[in-house]
């Protein structure tokens, strides 16, 4: 935020701007539903669904949060101007893949609740956003959440948190004076807080948020800023509306904005500089609980959204067109993932389900990704039909995949890649810390596992519960495919979370998967008589019917090798009849594969056709003897380069 010596720099003690961040699951929504219900913000009969604030189809179907929301609450205090204040909280995404969405967030508050869970303490992504945070000079408010689980150690995690602030103090260059902040002791779900440490798995002794409320409007300062000054507005977020068109989100640094004013519009030029237009504010919203209402002006400090620009974007500036200043652009850290999309190029194209097929509409549609999505990158490939996506990790791709699924689109998806770097002269690969926290039974399991990956063990400890934490520091590489294989080993028990962590030498050859494929060796439709003859070759993804071309992958080898099959074939008609033909044979239940799994799925010569009704996995060259050629040259390949 600009800086000034000038009188006119003024608090808005009527208006607070803070952002609630944490690791993923660690109650940030559930919280800000308690906000909302405690201000009077919905009706008695218009009680919201819970985590209200996650509205996709997607965050309410994986229970987590992908898009930065902002939603104003009003808390009636006698001594401020009209006797409330209206406090802005942005509720920000937990997990690593979405770190975009925290720095925006960031961008728009003056602080920050920190949610830790009672039990689980900090995990990886509070080490990144708590980093942020700081770097940002942000006051924090601790917020232990769920300190009535039964397995709850409220102190140590207090005590653990104090030695993560201390720990990223020293990175990123702040003082000591970050470990005096405010402690809240919190039940989120019950909508209870307290600045009094309840005995573990105790709920908090207030029987609402009061505290929480007093602790925020005191700890977090009110915008210091000059209404008079010439205008700055920061685009950090856009949305779209059916009647308005495109709508950006900005934190209005100086000045005034008003319906209807015009505007220094400065954006990015697309090489390193600044252009500077004239626009026009057709609309200027704000928001009051979840909804956001017309306003005639608005304010330094205020948080607002604006019609009237249709290519505007984020990071860009809205300034006094006699003082065109433009801001800091919002940076983010760099992909570490990429996958390449194009059309769906299968013989089953089309067939699918899907209306966009063509590469015009695949193109359209990613360059509008970019539109509202800073952490993401396209980059053309040596196919007219197909492009390199960067992100930030596996998830992020998959859901922006899964999210062009839902509209129409057919697809193929390539297997995720690291994203590398030449540093004087070597390779380097980005390395993730990962937190892994399990029965002390696996503990063996998943040591192995991730030794195979590459992964070095840098702590290990316990809580005393039975359960043991373990911290790795592990190529990105090894982490693709992991979850699925980690969930099997410990029987679906353990928790696992990671996050970038930096660039590293490349650590060689890693072998992630030690199956191999079966491959259809035909087209045509799959029969049960076929299925029960290669029973015992493996699992099969279809069943029954399906439609199958050759290079389809149809199922797992339990050998490393890959195994051509044909799943199309008939049982010869004869007249003779057999003594056990009446008897009853019962197929194994084919496993249906999630876009997530079939993209873990995946081995370096395949690649996962993805339709609104159907995903596929199938070899990248379909014929057979194609693909055995190009193996044949793959591996002389790597001979000569040894």
């Amino acid at each position: 935020m600009p800086t000034s010596t000038e009188p006119s720099v003024q608090a808005r003690v009527d208006l607070r701007n803070v952002a609630i961040v944490a690791h993923v699951d660690h109650g940030k929504t559930t919280l800000v539903d308690a906000m909302l219900r405690q201000s009077g913000a919905f009706a008695a009969r218009a009680e919201p669904v819970d985590r209200v604030l996650d509205s996709g189809e997607l965050e309410r179907e994986k229970g987590i949060t992908i898009l930065a929301k902002n939603t104003a609450v009003r808390r009636q205090v006698p001594d401020a101007p009209g006797g409330s204040v209206t406090i802005n909280v942005v509720d920000t995404p937990g997990h690593a893949d979405f770190g975009g969405e925290v720095e925006r967030g960031l961008a728009m508050v003056d602080g920050v609740l920190l949610l830790v869970d009672a039990s689980e303490g900090p995990l990886p992504q509070t080490r990144f956003v708590l980093r942020k945070t700081l770097a940002a000079g942000l006051p924090v408010v601790l917020v232990v959440n769920k300190v009535d689980r039964s397995d709850a150690r409220i102190s140590e995690v207090v005590e653990e948190t104090h030695d993560l602030l201390l720990d990223l103090a020293t990175d990123v260059g702040a003082d000591d004076s970050v470990l005096d902040l405010p402690v809240v002791y919190a039940s989120a779900v019950t909508g209870r807080a307290s600045l009094t440490q309840p005995a573990d798995g105790e709920l908090p002794d207030s029987e609402n948020l009061d505290p929480l409320f007093d602790v925020l409007l005191s700890h977090v300062p009110a915008p210091a800023v000059d209404p008079d000054a010439p205008l700055q507005a920061l685009v950090t977020n856009l949305d779209s509306s059916s009647f308005l068109g495109r709508i950006a989100l900005c934190r209005i640094h100086a000045g005034r904005l008003r319906k209807g004013q015009t505007v220094a519009w400065c954006r990015a030029d697309g090489a390193g500089g600044t252009t500077v237009e004239r626009a026009r504010v057709t609309e200027l919203l704000v928001t009051q609980a979840l909804e956001r209402v017309p306003t005639e002006e608005a304010a330094a400090g205020d948080l607002v959204a604006i019609a009237g620009i249709p290519d505007i974007t984020i990071g860009d500036t809205l300034a006094d067109p006699e003082d065109p200043t433009p801001l800091p652009r919002i940076t983010v850290d760099e992909p570490a993932i990429s996958m390449t999309i194009g059309v769906n190029n299968s013989p089953l194209s089309g067939r699918g389900g899907g209306t966009r097929l063509t590469a015009r509409l695949v193109k359209n549609r990613l360059d509008a990704e970019l539109v509202g999505n800073v952490s993401v990158r396209v980059l053309p490939t040596d196919k007219p039909d197909m492009w390199e996506v960067q992100g930030r990790g596996e998830l992020a791709l998959a859901v922006l995949v899964e999210t062009m699924r839902r509209e129409g689109f057919e697809l193929t998806v390539g297997k995720p890649q690291v994203v590398t770097r030449t540093i004087d002269g070597r390779v380097h690969e980005p390395y993730e810390h990962l937190t892994v926290d399990v029965p002390e039974e696996y503990l063996g399991a998943v040591t192995q596992l991730l030794a195979n990956r590459k992964g070095r063990m840098e702590t290990m400890g316990g809580h005393g519960t039975g359960r043991i934490r373990l911290e790795f520091s592990v190529p990105a590489r090894g982490l693709i495919g992991f979850r699925t294989e980690f969930l099997t080993e410990t029987r679906g028990t353990g928790i696992a979370h990671h996050v970038f962590e930096g660039y590293r030498p490349w650590a060689g050859e890693l072998r992630t998967r030690h199956r191999g494929s079966l491959v259809a060796d035909r087209a045509g439709a799959v029969t049960s008589y076929a299925m029960l003859q290669l029973a015992d070759r493996g699992t099969f993804f279809v069943e029954p019917g399906a439609e199958v071309y050759e290079g389809m992958v149809v199922g797992e080898n339990p050998r490393a090798e890959d195994l051509d099959v044909n799943v199309c074939r008939e049982k010869k008609l004869t007249n003779m009849r057999s003594s056990t033909a009446d008897e009853l044979e019962r197929l194994a239940r084919p496993r249906a594969l999630s876009l997530e799994e079939a993209l873990e799925f995946c081995a370096g010569d395949e690649c996962v056709e993805v339709a609104p009704s159907v995903v596929r996995v199938r070899k990248v060259v379909l014929d057979a003897a194609n693909r055995k050629r190009e193996q044949a040259r793959a591996k002389a390949r790597d001979r000569a380069q040894v």
